[in-house]
């Protein structure tokens, strides 16, 4: 069986005295004597003592713990924004519990509640790609439980996050790609009900007016975020009588799959179809060629996200900041295109 551990109630019971005595005398109160406080503090050496900043929380109804639920938890992104959390939850004197919803509304809901009854202080969020109701946030905000999103967000609730301005990055990545000579620019957009997806379009549309260019319906695809929608939407891309000379993937996992995809029909990437990218994963400097991407300012999303989550506890009520990040567009082999190449090194 598995060894229970020794509580503050284990120590005050074996030496007669109260709970709260112990709990002094282990944080070397001068209200309790040296004599007294000497003798506690060696039974919880000898008993192994650890405190349980959970229960300790509970006592003041403060237990300095952050919920944090991401869609998932396996790429950089996520887990580069969980840092900049950390550090300022570090600096306050927090701890952050992270769940993954695998970008399921269900899960979503169950992480929300199992975090609640984890006794958390409150809730840093992006949205799984299914959520399109949001009763489980309207919930905590009716009971004044600390609510800040990121990246992805519910534009209807009045609540503090942090995403980037996609807009502006989606028409600098439609530009680019004008630039070195592509005419017909696909995008592979997200779940159309997704900030990051109308944002990401509405800029991929800025970008073609500005370059003069007709938004072709046909070069403008939809798929949810997984490398098996990606590569089904870059097949419908190549499979069309007039193929894109270029794709833009709404984030790195949908650019992937169309790398591959792309090269399993013999394309060479940049010369027949340009590619670029979204988020500046890990993978974006190992792949060949390697890949163009919007890189996003990870730690800082995180640091302000964690930020306006303080904010929230010491203001004790409600606000709504939305802070927009900017981002810069990393030019690497993937858009650049040889024969643009050239013509730069001859103008040099």
């Amino acid at each position: 069986m598995k060894k229970r551990l020794t509580s503050l109630k284990d120590l005050a019971e074996e030496l007669g005295i109260s709970i709260s005595t112990v709990s002094r005398a282990l944080k070397n109160n001068p209200m309790i004597s040296p004599e007294l406080t000497i003798k506690i503090q060696e039974l919880a050496a000898i008993k192994n003592y650890i405190p349980n900043p959970l229960a300790m929380g509970l006592l003041k109804q403060q237990t300095k713990m952050i919920g944090v639920i991401v869609p998932d938890l396996v790429t950089h992104f996520y887990s580069s924004i969980i840092s900049g959390m950390e550090e300022v939850a570090k600096e306050k004197g927090y701890y952050i519990i992270i769940a993954s919803s695998n970008e399921s509304l269900e899960k979503e809901k169950e992480s929300v509640n199992n975090l609640l009854k984890s006794r958390v202080e409150g809730l840093i969020v992006c949205i799984s790609q299914q959520t399109n109701s949001f009763e489980h946030f309207e919930i905590l905000i009716k009971n004044e439980i600390p609510l800040v999103f990121f990246d992805r967000v519910v534009e209807s609730l009045e609540v503090p996050s942090v995403t980037v301005d996609g807009a502006e990055a989606a028409k600098n990545v439609t530009r680019h790609f004008y630039e070195n000579g592509c005419r017909r620019i696909a995008y592979i957009s997200g779940p159309e009900h997704l900030n990051i997806s109308k944002n990401r379009k509405e800029g991929y549309l800025k970008g073609l007016q500005e370059c003069g260019l007709k938004l072709i319906p046909d070069l403008l695809v939809e798929c949810n975020l997984n490398a098996e929608e990606a590569t089904l939407a870059t097949r419908k891309l190549l499979s069309l009588n007039q193929i894109p000379d270029a794709i833009f993937g709404i984030n790195d996992t949908i650019a992937f799959a169309a790398m591959k995809e792309i090269k399993k029909h013999k394309l060479p990437i940049p010369d027949d179809i340009a590619l670029v990218g979204f988020t500046d994963e890990f993978h974006s400097t190992v792949v060949e060629p390697a890949l163009t991407s919007v890189t996003h300012p990870t730690l800082q999303m995180g640091r302000e996200a964690a930020r306006l989550f303080f904010e929230c506890i010491e203001k004790g009520k409600s606000f709504a900041e939305k802070l927009i990040l900017p981002t810069k567009l990393v030019v690497r082999e993937s858009s650049v295109k040889r024969l643009q190449k050239k013509t730069m090194q001859n103008v040099q």
